[in-house]
């Protein structure tokens, strides 16, 4: 989860330098590369949202853009509902490559345009977009500001189906507490997450709570996995054949295991507090 906040949050020279920070980055994305999600989701339950709105809805062909969109799990399923093109927005050329990758894989390239950049830099038109498609990556501008940002280039009555990181109870557990007011402090409950729609120019069609056995079946159980393959000690502890990420020159024994600690514990957390918190999508017409 942390994986998209990082990405999203730094510019490229950040990236690219060689400060601790960008060593962690480096390790959770090397975590992540060939994973099919790079957070928590599930096909069946985006194909059930999908399925609760009229297909009359839609333009035809409808504009849908993916943003924060890893690599592709959401665009691809977008694309092949509706056969219709869907701009992929992400930060990361690693995730880039793998979705142009998987695209051609499911013979969807023609209808695939990856987009290699920042989500809050892209100053598309008014207006130019049908259905905007984020999951998990909203969280790096706010909750708020991103619907305030996609506001504008939305369509008149416009969707946007957003997952966002809630609170589903007013008296979470206080070790979640303090948890995710280091990680994300501005993390607020579905009520809070409807007004803030709301005023960011929205009307909140429905909301649909992400089922925790999502998070493990789908993102956190491949990512154990991953994180089980590696020997930390090893030259190559990822066993890539590519270059490491960002061309960067090394990641570090201490920095790789760092950052599966921090996975761990946040598993760890899910596992003990998973009916006091998750993602919830938000399903909002532009009013």
């Amino acid at each position: 989860m942390r994986l998209t906040w990082y990405l999203t949050e730094k510019t490229h020279a950040e990236l690219m330098s060689q400060t601790p920070e960008a060593e962690s980055i480096a390790a959770l994305v090397e975590l992540h590369r060939g994973l099919e999600r790079k957070g928590p989701g599930d096909p069946d339950y985006s194909r059930y949202i999908l399925s609760t709105l009229n297909p009359a809805l839609w333009p035809s062909p409808p504009r849908i853009a993916d943003m924060g969109c890893g690599s592709g799990a959401g665009a691809l399923l977008l694309a092949q509902h509706f056969q219709s093109r869907v701009r992929a927005v992400d930060l990361s050329s690693v995730f880039m490559d793998e979705l142009k990758v998987r695209a051609q894989q499911k013979g969807l390239e023609h209808l695939i345009v990856p987009i290699l950049g920042d989500m809050a830099q892209l100053n598309w038109p008014a207006r130019s977009v049908d259905l905007i498609w984020s999951e998990g990556a909203a969280y790096n501008l706010g909750f708020e500001q991103f619907l305030l940002t996609w506001r504008s280039p939305l369509a008149n009555h416009g969707w946007a189906i957003i997952s966002e990181l809630s609170w589903f109870t007013e008296h979470p557990p206080e070790r979640a507490i303090a948890y995710w007011q280091m990680a994300y402090p501005a993390m607020g409950h579905e009520s809070e997450n409807c007004q803030r729609a709301q005023r960011a120019g929205y009307r909140v069609h429905a909301t649909h709570r992400l089922p925790s056995l999502a998070w493990w079946n789908h993102y956190y159980e491949p990512l154990r996995e991953r994180v089980q393959s590696i020997d930390v000690t090893s030259p190559n502890p990822f066993n890539n054949q590519s270059d490491n990420l960002l061309n960067h020159p090394s990641i570090s024994p201490s920095a790789i295991q760092l950052v599966i600690h921090e996975l761990e514990a946040e598993m760890a957390l899910f596992e003990q507090c998973s009916d006091s918190y998750g993602y919830t999508f938000y399903v909002l017409q532009a009013s």
